[in-house]
């Protein structure tokens, strides 16, 4: 069964209404963009590198972002150290795997992620969540090749992890094992910004502190960033012009837009 598109707005609003504290523990590829995403969404971003402010910080914040694009020692303890002080104040974890399957440290620091750390969402391409499901997925250093998805795979990881599972692509899905949702709102432009996927997964984090429901918290934040890209794309000439438009229509997509970009077809 399809949620009513006013039921997504209502969390998009919600998101708006409590400015929620995202504190990013991600790549230094994607940092401004993700911030600036974060911001034009109405959520307030916080990055940090530092391990010894992590139960400092994630008293403060309302959900903690895991994302290992750019690897190194150093960060993947400050992962464990804050994803295990995120679980003790019962703050939710998001973990972006990006590039899972590229090299055999990326699989191992995944692996000791999801092991040791409760996840409360993993977003990431079709190639990085069918890695993680354990099927063999094509993807290119940090870039995704897979075009098909595997959904009773991914309904067993997020019943294995506990978590909420999203792969994203030109459809994207979410399940908890139970529920799965699909969302066809987006356009190809964002396949040509670099961090769009990573300020994604921080965007659903923020989605995730502001409705009980949290399957459709991630549905919301993924429909809604579709459609502020597709708002985006009609009026510009390519990824240059995309860019800047893309961060005017989150902040300006409203409901009527939401509702024809939802309900075209």
């Amino acid at each position: 069964m399809r949620p009513e598109v006013e039921e997504l707005w209502a969390i998009r609003q919600k998101v708006k209404a409590k400015k929620p504290l995202v504190c990013n523990l991600t790549n230094n590829v994607v940092t401004n963009f993700t911030a600036n995403v974060l911001l034009a969404a109405g959520a307030s971003p916080l990055m940090s590198e530092g391990s010894q402010e992590a139960q400092e910080l994630v008293q403060i914040a309302d959900v903690l972002v895991l994302n290992m694009g750019t690897l190194h020692p150093r960060q993947v303890d400050y992962f464990l150290t804050a994803g295990q002080s995120a679980n003790r104040e019962q703050k939710p974890v998001v973990f972006d795997p990006v590039g899972i399957g590229a090299t055999t440290y990326r699989n191992r620091v995944a692996a000791d992620i999801t092991r040791e750390i409760k996840l409360s969402l993993i977003r990431g391409n079709y190639g990085e969540i069918h890695f993680l499901a354990g099927i063999a997925g094509q993807t290119k250093g940090v870039d995704n090749l897979e075009n098909r998805i595997h959904i009773p795979q991914l309904t067993d990881l997020a019943a294995k992890t506990g978590a909420i599972v999203a792969a994203t692509g030109e459809v994207d899905y979410i399940t908890d094992g139970q529920r799965t949702f699909s969302n066809d709102t987006g356009h190809a432009f964002l396949q040509l910004i670099t961090g769009t996927g990573c300020a994604l997964t921080s965007l659903a984090g923020a989605f995730l502190t502001a409705a009980e429901d949290q399957s459709l918290a991630v549905l919301a934040a993924l429909a809604y960033y579709g459609a502020a890209a597709e708002k985006a794309a009609s009026v510009s000439q390519g990824p240059g012009t995309f860019t800047s438009h893309f961060l005017d229509a989150l902040y300006g997509l409203d409901l009527e837009e939401f509702k024809k970009i939802m309900n075209r077809a």
